[in-house]
């Protein structure tokens, strides 16, 4: 495997961890990253960098991040964004994976980009519902800024340092399942 392929690899993770904590957000890095030729995506995606692309995921991006700032709403969105992560989460795998058999492709791009986001997505609405439970959704702004940030970090390493990105996605992967682990009911 090549270096340009692993690095692909680390990019298309790195946004689908991204993808969990915003869906659109990472989409429109990518989009932006390409329009801009800070990345070139794979010949049947090279859409995602058209300014109507831009425009559409920027736009997008902005409803999402504002309507997770409402109580209530924002539970309401992750029933809704989980499904969407996945299928987000394997979009920008398949997008960006270069180099690779299409069966080898969509095969990482299921696993590790769907299974990423929704891994995430979902520890996220876990949250959520617990932040609303415990404090009637006075808490779920300050919920929505962490995961916004960390959306907007983990895309911008992603897109500049993809090796960065994915010791990044380790962490957040141990911590949810450390946290999960601390969760769920003894035997």
């Amino acid at each position: 495997m090549s270096p340009d392929t692993i690095i692909s690899i680390f990019l298309g993770i790195g946004l689908a961890a991204s993808v969990g904590f915003r869906v659109f957000l990472p989409l429109f890095a990518l989009s932006l990253a390409a329009f801009l030729g800070v990345w070139e995506l794979n010949e049947n995606w090279q859409w995602i960098g058209s300014i109507a692309a831009l425009i559409t995921f920027g736009i997008a991006t902005l409803v999402e991040i504002f309507a997770y700032f409402i109580p209530w709403v924002d539970n309401a969105l992750d029933s809704i964004a989980v499904p969407l992560a996945a299928i987000a989460g394997t979009a920008v795998v398949v997008s960006t994976v270069a180099n690779l058999d299409p069966v080898v492709t969509w095969s990482l791009a299921i696993i590790a980009g769907g299974g990423t986001a929704t891994a995430i997505k979902g520890a996220n609405a876990a949250g959520r519902l617990t932040s609303t439970a415990t404090t009637g959704g006075i808490a779920n702004p300050v919920v929505s800024t962490i995961e916004t940030g960390t959306a907007v970090a983990v895309s911008t390493a992603s897109i500049l340092v993809p090796p960065i990105a994915a010791i990044l996605v380790i962490i957040i992967l141990v911590i949810i399942f450390r946290i999960y682990r601390k969760l769920r009911p003894k035997k």
